[in-house]
């Protein structure tokens, strides 16, 4: 985002990512511009293994990004294989995502399906991912929990969704856990405020690995009651929401 100020991909990547980050030259993503923008800040902190204008960024067809490609289609996982012909070339291909980890919320799965049915070896590289960092942080059930996605953005739909997610958490103990657009978090925020039962837990953490990352954990009643809760939240930035018991 554009308030935000990057730190160095040093700082919030393993050292072994940012040495494979450092040695690939093609790669899979949603935005080839931010992906070269990622990787000039890793060369200015490691290098790369050929200049920047050398790097070979395939971008994944836009019906991933609107849609998503988690559900096996016979087009997408075609489309999918075509990316990575680079691969049967005995390059090693990286898959990129705008945020957190490739086909966890994001675009990925259907390149990571094709590399299985053509045989290539795929390895995972650890890095920020935002669910599990606000999962921690939250103080609720770590042990069972679900990712929901999105809720609907329509106002009763919304609440029909919030409410049925409040009775899964309560009846199993399972947090839930989704994700707003963050133009629209203030809006969900409120939602899940007038939606929810005063005691249940309500979890949002906000820019999650940036300087201004907050995180706030309490009862429904406890956010109603305390406005700081609500007003000490950058939610103009990335953010996750959890509720549960």
């Amino acid at each position: 985002m554009a308030q935000d100020t990057p730190m160095p991909p040093g700082e919030w990547l393993p050292a072994e990512t940012m040495a494979v980050t450092s040695r690939l030259t093609h790669w899979i993503t949603e935005n080839a511009k931010s992906t070269r923008a990622f990787l000039k800040r890793v060369e200015a902190v490691s290098g790369l293994a050929a200049p920047l204008q050398a790097q070979q960024i395939a971008e994944l067809p836009r019906a991933a990004h609107k849609k998503g490609d988690h559900a096996p289609q016979a087009g997408n996982d075609a489309e999918a294989q075509a990316l990575l012909a680079p691969a049967l070339l005995g390059h090693d291909v990286g898959l990129v995502s705008e945020a957190g980890m490739p086909a966890i919320a994001d675009p990925g799965s259907s390149i990571v399906r094709a590399a299985h049915a053509m045989g290539l070896r795929v390895v995972p590289l650890t890095g920020p991912i935002s669910l599990m960092l606000a999962l921690a942080a939250s103080g609720l059930n770590g042990q069972n929990f679900a990712f929901v996605g999105y809720v609907p953005q329509e106002t009763t739909e919304r609440a029909k969704r919030l409410r049925e997610l409040e009775a899964v958490a309560l009846k199993t103990g399972q947090t839930q856990m989704f994700i707003e657009t963050p133009y629209r978090n203030v809006a969900l925020l409120q939602a899940a405020l007038q939606t929810l039962h005063p005691h249940t837990r309500l979890a949002v953490c906000s820019a999650l690995t940036l300087p201004q990352q907050v995180c706030r954990s309490g009862l429904v009643g406890e956010w109603k009651r305390d406005k700081r809760l609500q007003e000490s939240l950058p939610l103009d930035a990335p953010s996750v929401f959890l509720l549960g018991r």
